[in-house]
């Protein structure tokens, strides 16, 4: 059976995997993905020391099958830069998708570029253009030396195959802020040089073909292809089987990320639509919570007992113990949020506390919240593209836990469908590199046969009244406590 090799580079975990025309991962090897440094950056290099690793570590276990693999495919990581020199070497630590330096200098972007620039109204502290010119500005040699500005998969395909390119799914807020028919160029007007934009390819292009120095057990498999992956998100819809008109997808990991899938080109206040390819448009976007807000509440409840925060087994005692007839509304904004408010101060509340709540209330209350913010995303999708969403394809590492499956069927008023995969963006890492090596004509039929759907939540219709009536406390208290919120986060407490 045909292997080829594949790449997930999470933002928690790193896994590289021989997986299967079926999708079934059959030897893989995963890693913890790179610490960000003092300064809050990653050093590039460190993910390829992980790829290479794991890569030495798959050729000793199975040696014939890695040998084997028809060809490569990276996705990963989207909102995180690596700045290189016209050598391909990095010029500067990496900033990641969740740092918000650039906050600031964002601010000042929006309000003296040409507001009828379609990219304006989406400069914030996670946008390219304001991370370069946080660059220029306080990196001012980093910035002399700056060529191009590419996403972590695509240093490790350059590393493998010597080109420099990326994929214009992932680049497409770079890309957007070339000159439109209303207004010149967004890189003009920040004074940033668009030279830095790299050859843009269509996810599962061919960037290149192994090199025969790159070293190591990879030298073997010297002359097979790399395929062009593009972002975790994007390779993750593929592997749950929801690159399809009507089709939603919520990917749960460290952060969550939710999109509806149109032909039509629509834009909605806060979200992103982007051009997928194949004639697919996503509305939706990347947010700042998700797995990441579940374990901050466990260790915030089991910790401090000094006992490890094991989060799937924390979530089900809490879960399990009586809850209090008045609900607790939690607005999930620990780390400020992307979409779809795009405001790195906001910050989280759990409102409505009383007397008898206890952590169970503060767990149910924290499930919701991220389901409610799934919500607002999908509504303000539907409005704009017209369509009503089918079903919601759910994955990541959140889409084990059933019951949180059941409350996001609940809230949204959807079915939601769990996929087979537990790493779905590896299987659409693998589905490309199974195009490329010709074991599938095309990616819709690398997808329909390698993104099997394992569990399916229907909303229960007992369920909607209240969840109407909460979703729409959510939209009342969010535009009420986000300056609150916000100028807290700016006190110091005092020493």
């Amino acid at each position: 059976m045909p292997l080829v090799l594949a790449c997930d580079i999470g933002g928690s975990h790193f896994r590289l995997a021989l997986v299967d025309e079926a999708g079934a991962v059959r030897h893989d090897v995963t890693l913890a993905s790179p610490g960000e440094r003092d300064d809050g950056g990653i050093a590039p290099e460190a993910w390829w020391d992980l790829f290479a690793g794991a890569a030495e570590q798959l050729a000793r276990e199975a040696p014939e099958a890695f040998a084997g693999a028809a060809a490569v495919a990276v996705c990963g990581v989207t909102r995180t830069q690596v700045f290189l020199d016209a050598a391909g070497a990095p010029v500067h630590a990496a900033i990641t998708w969740r740092d918000a330096r650039a906050a600031g200098i964002a601010e000042e972007l929006r309000a003296r570029l040409h507001a009828a620039h379609p990219e304006t109204a989406h400069i914030n502290a996670f946008h390219p253009l304001a991370r370069l010119a946080w660059l220029q500005r306080h990196a001012q040699a980093a910035y002399g030396r700056l060529a191009r500005v590419i996403d972590p998969k695509d240093f490790i395909n350059a590393r493998l195959t010597g080109v420099v390119a990326s994929d214009a799914v992932s680049a497409a807020r770079l890309a957007a802020c070339a000159a439109s028919a209303d207004a010149a160029s967004l890189f003009a007007g920040a004074g940033i040089r668009d030279t830095v934009l790299p050859s843009l390819l269509a996810p599962g292009a061919t960037v290149g073909t192994i090199r025969t120095d790159v070293g190591g057990a990879l030298a073997g498999l010297a002359g097979r292809p790399v395929v062009c992956g593009s972002h975790d998100t994007w390779a993750a819809v593929v592997g749950l089987g929801a690159m399809r008109p009507g089709f939603a997808y919520n990917i749960s990991g460290t952060t969550e990320v939710l999109g509806l899938m149109s032909p039509a080109d629509r834009t909605a206040e806060g979200l992103l639509t982007i051009d997928w390819g194949g004639g697919l448009n996503q509305i939706g976007g990347p947010g700042q919570n998700g797995a990441d807000t579940a374990r901050w509440l466990a260790e915030l409840l089991a910790g401090w007992r000094g006992e490890a925060a094991d989060v799937p087994t924390v979530f089900e005692a809490l879960l399990a113990l009586p809850r209090d007839r008045a609900p607790v509304l939690f607005l999930p904004f620990l780390q400020g949020e992307r979409t779809p408010y795009w405001n790195p101060a906001m910050r989280g509340a759990f409102l409505g506390l009383n007397r008898r709540h206890g952590a169970g209330d503060l767990a149910w209350g924290l499930i919701e919240g991220i389901a409610l913010l799934n919500r607002e995303v999908l509504t303000r999708a539907e409005a704009a593209t017209g369509i009503a969403c089918s079903e919601i394809r759910f994955g990541g590492g959140a889409a084990a836990n059933r019951l949180w499956a059941q409350v996001k069927a609940d809230v949204c008023d959807r079915p939601v469908v769990v996929g087979a995969a537990g790493e779905p963006g590896l299987v659409g890492a693998a589905a490309l590199a199974h195009v490329a090596a010709g074991i599938y004509p095309d990616l819709a039929t690398a997808q329909a046969a390698m993104a099997r759907p394992a569990h399916r939540h229907l909303p229960r219709g007992d369920r909607r009244p209240f969840y109407d009536a909460l979703h729409a406390q959510f939209r009342r208290a969010v535009p009420i406590f986000a300056p609150l919120t916000a100028d807290l986060s700016y006190l110091e407490t005092p020493t």
